[in-house]
């Protein structure tokens, strides 16, 4: 495994180019690889492209707010974990994108060390999740294997295959 492959794939969206591009950055030195977006339309195509394991999302943006983009990672990235990194915080904005998925919602201004304690959080919830898939995925095919035709077993694959898209 490589030193790249180790990393933690970021997507980190905000439109505030000089914040974006500090947070990157120092990201970056912590082993992160991150992919920086400054709008939440060039986030859910670049999210369409490449596998994410995190999405660093700001709230208020033009043209697709954070809720939006938030709402088509989390339909279309069934593992991705999104953070939401705000500065226009309220309670209600708290609350629908938890409701929505977020792993987590922080205010700006934060501190750094919070931040990656945060991301380090949302790809180890990530794993689990994983983990916990592939493990119920071994289980059904065990069940499968022992007792279905040929036939049976492929149709069954092709199923569970088809839940991963």
């Amino acid at each position: 495994m490589t030193a790249e492959q180790k990393k933690i794939r970021l997507l980190m969206v905000d439109d505030n180019v000089k914040f974006l591009e500090t947070v990157s950055k120092r990201l970056g030195l912590k082993d992160f690889d991150v992919t920086a977006a400054d709008d939440g339309k060039k986030a859910i195509k670049a999210a369409g492209k490449g596998e994410f394991d995190i999405a660093l999302v700001d709230l208020r943006m033009p043209s697709l707010d954070g809720t939006e983009v938030l709402k088509v990672l989390k339909k279309k990235h069934k593992f991705l974990e999104v953070v939401v990194l705000t500065g226009h915080a309220t309670i209600n904005s708290a609350v629908e994108c938890t409701k929505l998925g977020a792993f987590d919602y922080l205010e700006k201004p934060y501190e750094f060390d919070q931040l990656l304690d945060v991301l380090k959080r949302a790809y180890q919830n990530r794993l689990r999740r994983k983990f916990e898939r592939d493990e119920k995925r071994l289980r059904d095919l065990e069940v499968l294997s022992m007792g279905s035709s040929p036939m049976a077993i492929l149709k069954s694959l092709m199923n569970l295959d088809d839940g991963e898209k």
